[in-house]
């Protein structure tokens, strides 16, 4: 970070802090959340974590979590409040404030101090202090490194540790995606040495699906599945109807897209799910094309390299018929993507 010092003067006194972070929060966002979280309220701060909604069961097990203020449950007057009312707030694992919804615009407008934790491509200008860097596997990566930047490694709990490591072990695909480096290693030991349960937190991550979910998985890939070897793509179209027919929960379809780029000779993965106030989309691919300027081009997305979303106001029906109609134009870059990959 930049004005590293300032920083440290700036959090050495207590202060009113929230943090918030995307709407829909997956483990690194949580984690990475909870995590700083945490730390914060260890150096005697009055931290509160504000989330713009709901997230997956799956991730409720970290410390920390029964505090978390769901923005739209009920929560908007009070989280408003404690927004206007910060000395300090941190924006993590995302990139510009209309990833936190209804929420960026109380953000936007507070006189708050604001400091951006994040690894996303072309972050908003909008932050006084910015800890961001694509080359982190993970916010909570990242996390992690200003801790001990800051000479604070010491107030890493078992609790602080676990969230973290749910962060990278998630963001990096369990260490398979390309995202994982050396430093994510050398951080995720470090974070077992200071008590972090690897096997606990797979568990409780991958390993804690209802009955419902699993249904709905071999629904998905056996009815929904559909491949188009010319373009090396792979995906799956969801009704809000089929949602509704496996009584679908937040977090249920997470990893759903990683199935179909599983597949061999599959570079491009989708899925495209009605959510009834909108078609939501995620992509996925390997090698060098980027999904990150696919979404930014024609579904209103963003993310990363190999792993983005977007979103579409069409019907489900049309928004399938665009993107399909749009893998002519790519046909040449899937190719010489699978080229390069193999």
């Amino acid at each position: 970070m930049q004005n590293l010092e300032a920083f440290k003067s700036l959090i050495s006194t207590p202060k009113k802090v929230v943090i918030t972070t995307h709407h829909k929060p997956d483990a690194d966002a949580l984690g990475s959340s909870l995590g700083l979280a945490g730390f914060l309220k260890k150096k005697g701060h009055e931290v509160s974590v504000i989330a713009p909604t709901d997230y997956a069961n799956f991730l409720t097990w970290m410390h920390g979590n029964d505090e978390v203020i769901i923005y739209n449950e009920g929560n908007e007057e009070k989280s408003a409040e404690l927004v206007e009312e910060a000395d300090i707030i941190f924006c993590l694992d995302f990139s510009s404030l209309k990833r936190i919804n209804e929420l960026g615009e109380e953000v936007g407008k507070s006189k708050a101090v604001k400091v951006l934790i994040d690894h996303h491509l072309e972050p908003e200008d909008f932050a006084d202090y910015v800890h961001w860097s694509t080359d982190a596997a993970a916010t909570a990566e990242l996390v992690y490194d200003l801790i001990c930047e800051m000479g604070e490694k010491s107030l890493i709990d078992k609790n602080i540790a676990e969230s973290l490591y749910a962060g990278i072990m998630t963001d990096t695909g369990s260490f398979k995606h390309p995202n994982t480096s050396k430093n994510v290693f050398m951080v995720c030991a470090q974070l077992v040495e200071i008590g972090a349960d690897t096997s606990k937190v797979s568990k409780l991550v991958y390993d804690t699906n209802s009955i419902d979910r699993v249904k709905f998985l071999g629904y998905a890939l056996n009815e929904k599945l559909k491949v188009i070897k010319e373009y090396h793509t792979a995906y799956f179209a969801i009704s809000a109807d089929e949602l509704k027919q496996f009584h679908s929960k937040t977090g249920d379809t997470e990893g759903l897209v990683n199935y179909a780029l599983s597949i061999e000779g599959i570079k491009f993965a989708a899925v495209i799910i009605d959510r009834t106030e909108a078609v939501k989309m995620s992509f996925r691919s390997v090698g060098d094309f980027s999904v990150n300027e696919f979404a930014r081009a024609h579904f209103s997305g963003g993310g990363h390299k190999n792993a983005a979303g977007g979103i579409s106001h069409e019907t489900l029906d049309k928004t399938v018929t665009k993107f399909e109609d749009l893998l002519e134009k790519y046909k040449a870059e899937l190719t010489s993507a699978v080229k390069a990959f193999v």
